[in-house]
Parts: structure tokens; sequence; C-alpha cells
């Protein structure tokens, strides 16, 4: 290991599971192995929980609730500040943890601790923000109020590419509300949240408040839906999970947050700073090797000035160095498994058969890691899988486009609905543009447009929910009306 000699945090040799407080193996005895994508090499083993675990952990929350819920806005405050000093604290070995074990670079990877800090920071502040009402009465002897209170245990289903980020936008408004919760991550980068784990009980937050449970995602997955002490869950994965999800929540009409999958357009108009549109799309789909749901999966460039742009872009994209992820000078890691590289191989050989030309790369690397060159396509049309399937990796496919109706059209024409990007210099273009384009998120002249203080959601089939900014504490809070009468 370049960067962490030796790891503090976690003892690779006897990895384990959080509960209560407490370090746990599986009930199963049985344990599922964790690969650097880098290398090939096994990292470590990790304990498969399964049902028993879950329910051990939904319990543990449940009886932490009683306590943690009465605590001041305050006092929770603090506890998520003392968490958010320890990730600072522990930034390089977080880091490092995640670039081993699911080939993030790891300068991102320490980009990314920064921003999971950043939601405990903004949390700890909105839960002293969290605003009841008083109603003027109709009538002289009533007085109505709608007080806002906590909705008890919720769970956390995390993915994979943005292990710490995506469990501290949900854990900070949770915990910051008075919820208490389990955290399922995903099995190819469990050891980032059992990191995060150690950092809560250094912290000293009470016992059962946070569990995490990685293992077998059928039955954890079923006894948080099953379970009616849940009474909130988070997911983000797949748009075809999340349906799943949705039927799942039925029965007891959990709430549910949804972030799914996207096919994020990157719109480039002819009046656009074609060099900061270069760099935008550049930062937009190759971060993590291409691996974001909000990554620019369309490239849609105006006929004049196509030529133009993609020069600049493939010249932009030859200079990144492909590397191990440890590596501080690495900027594109690998894939995380072979199945990632196996699905841009697809992409790519179907868009080179129906006419696409490789601009730049168009090949994996190396037989012991998951590495794909990082490529550019030009004449990318409409029927190829690249421009109606999210790829999932380091691949930027471009097509032209003459007007400004059409370019609206072609972007709208998915039913996903997450991120869209757009380039332009005319303001009026960039406000109609904006207000016409149909996603939850929009990156105008700003390929990296995410933050913990703004809201972000999809529309249409990228979900429900918002996460991050005031709006993402709101579902993990129930309004009560009280009619008082004198």
């Amino acid at each position: 290991m370049e960067k962490v000699k030796e790891f503090t945090l976690l003892d690779f040799e006897d990895v384990r599971l959080f509960v209560n407080g407490e370090w746990v193996t599986a009930a199963s005895n049985s344990y599922f192995t964790l690969t650097n994508p880098s290398t090939g090499e096994v990292v470590t083993k990790i304990p498969r929980g399964g049902k028993v675990e879950a329910k051990d952990a939904i319990e543990a929350a449940s009886q932490a609730f009683q306590s943690w819920s009465k605590l001041s806005a305050y006092e929770r405050a603090e506890y998520l500040l003392k968490l958010r000093d320890l990730m600072f604290e522990h930034e390089e070995e977080l880091a490092a943890i995640m670039s081993t074990e699911m080939g993030k670079a790891f300068t991102e990877a320490r980009g990314e601790v920064k921003y999971a800090a950043s939601f405990l920071t903004w949390y700890a502040e909105e839960a002293r923000r969290i605003y009841g009402e008083t109603i003027p009465a109709s009538v002289p002897n009533k007085r109505l109020t709608v007080i806002k209170q906590p909705v008890g245990v919720i769970a956390a289903i995390t993915p994979w590419n943005f292990p710490l980020a995506m469990m501290t936008r949900k854990l900070g408004p949770a915990l910051a509300a008075g919820c208490t919760g389990v955290v399922k991550p995903a099995s190819q980068s469990p050891l980032s949240a059992l990191a995060f784990a150690k950092l809560v009980e250094k912290a000293g937050i009470p016992n059962g408040v946070v569990n995490i449970v990685a293992g077998a995602t059928r039955e954890i997955s079923d006894e948080i839906f099953e379970n009616p002490i849940v009474k909130k869950i988070s997911f983000t994965g797949s748009t075809e999970v999340g349906k799943t999800l949705v039927e799942k929540s039925a029965p007891q009409l959990k709430k549910l947050a949804l972030e799914l999958g996207g096919h994020a357009p990157f719109i480039v108009f002819e009046d656009a700073d074609l060099e900061k549109a270069a760099e935008g799309a550049l930062a937009s789909k190759f971060r993590n090797a291409g691996q974001t749901c909000v990554c620019a999966n369309r490239i849609y460039v105006h006929e004049n000035v196509r030529e133009e742009f993609t020069n600049i872009l493939v010249d932009k994209v030859k200079s990144l160095k492909v590397g191990n992820s440890i590596d501080e000078t690495t900027q594109i890691g690998p894939l995380v498994n072979k199945e990632g590289v196996k699905k841009v191989e697809e992409h790519v050989s179907d868009a080179v058969a129906k006419g696409a030309v490789v601009l730049h790369g168009g090949k994996a690397l190396g037989e012991e890691g998951c590495f794909y060159e990082p490529t550019v396509l030009g004449n990318v049309t409409k029927d190829m899988l690249i421009m109606n399937e999210e790829t999932f990796g380091p691949v930027a496919p471009i097509t032209t486009f003459h007007s400004e109706e059409e370019v609206i059209k072609e972007a709208n024409d998915t039913i996903y609905g997450l991120a869209a990007y757009l380039y332009t210099s005319n303001i009026s273009r960039a406000v109609r543009v904006s207000e016409s384009l149909n996603f939850g998120v929009i990156g105008l002249n700003d390929g990296l447009p995410g933050t913990a203080q703004a809201p972000f959601g999809g529309m249409n089939q990228s979900g429900y929910g918002r996460e991050g900014g005031h709006q993402g504490i709101r579902d993990y809070l129930e309004e009560k009306f009280i009619s008082l009468s004198l």
C-alpha cells in the first residue's frame, strides 16, 4: 500500500459488522471476499450478515431511538460535528480504504471524504432549524400548532460508487432529525461504511443509533422492508431495483426515497465557451471512471462547433493517466469489476458496428485489473445502445444537433430524469433550456453541480424524494397537528 502503510481503523484480518455498538460476526458463520479491482487481489473477507443481524440492528436502533430522539437539536448537532472532525482526522485512511475496495482514484477518494463530511456539517446546522408553525384559529378559544417529530427507525441502502458520501447524505439528516438507523452498504464497498462505524464509536454516539450490516442483500432487504419498526428507507441504486423496492414498501406504506439511474444529456451550444464546456464534460464524464449516476452519458454538440469542441475534448482525454487507484498521480482508476468492463465493451462494440468512430481509446487495458481506456466516440447516432442505456464507464459519445428545439426534444427522450448539463453564453437560452429539460438537477455551465446545501434527486424513472439542502431532512420528519381547545 503506497499511501497508507497500515490501517488503524480496521483490522483487515478480522473485519466485523457493527450492531448496537458491538463488533459482531455473522450468525451464519459465512463470509464473502472483497477484491481490489486495481490488482485483482483479495483485500479481505467480510462477514455475510443476513436476516438475524438485520433484525438485531433494527431492534437496537428502535431501543436507541427512545433516548436519541429526546436529545435537543443542539446535542445531536454536537455529535455530528464530532463525527465530521473525525472524518477529517482520518481523511487519508478513509480515502485509501475507499480506493482499495472499489477502485476510486485516491485524489478523488480524498475529495469524497471531504464531500461526505460536508453533509454532517450541513445537517448539524439544519438540526437547529426544524421549525414548527402556529396557525391562526377560526374561533377565539382554539390554538392551532404544527410540530415536527422524527419518523423513527430508518434504513439506508447505499451504492458502491460513493460509499461514504451517499451514506452521510442519508445518515446526516436522519440523525439530525432524531432518527436512528441501519445502513446496508453495497457488497463491493463495505469497508468504507465499517470504517465510518469506527468513527461513530470514537465520537461517542450512543449504542444502536447507527448500525452497519453488510452481507446477503436479499435477506437484509427483506427484513428491512418486512419489519414494521422501520418507518423510512432511502435507497440509491438502479431503476430496476428501485421499482422492486416500491412494491416491497407497499404492504406497510413505508416512506421511501429513491435516487435511481440516470442518462444525462450534456448540451454544448454554438455560443458556449468551448474550453469551459470541454472541462465540464471531462469532469462530469470521467469522474470515478464514468461510474456516477449523474455523469454525462449523451454529449450533444451544435453542428457548427462539433469539430472544435471534439478536438479540445480529445486532447484533454489523452492527458488522463490510467493506473492503480491508490497512486496519487492516477486520474482514472479501474471499473469496479469485470462485469463493468464487459458492459462498456458491449456499448463501444455496438456503437462501432453501427458507424461510430473511435477518436481515442476504445479498449480494455491489462489482464489483472478492471481498466478501460478513457474513450471518445464520434459519429454517434440515436439507435446505439450507448445513447439509450447508462454505460457506467469512461466513454464519451458525441453527436450533433441543429436547433435548440431539436436538442431539447432529444435530451428529454428518455425514461430517466436525474441530471442534465448545458453550456451557453446566452442568458435567455440558459433560462429557457434549463426550464425545459425534464431533470431534477441542471448543471448550467457547471459540470459538477452537486453540493450538500442543495437538493439532489430525479424526475421520471430516476426516482423521487430529495437528499441534500433543507429539503433533505423533510422525509425524516412527521408533521403533527395539535388543536388545543381552551
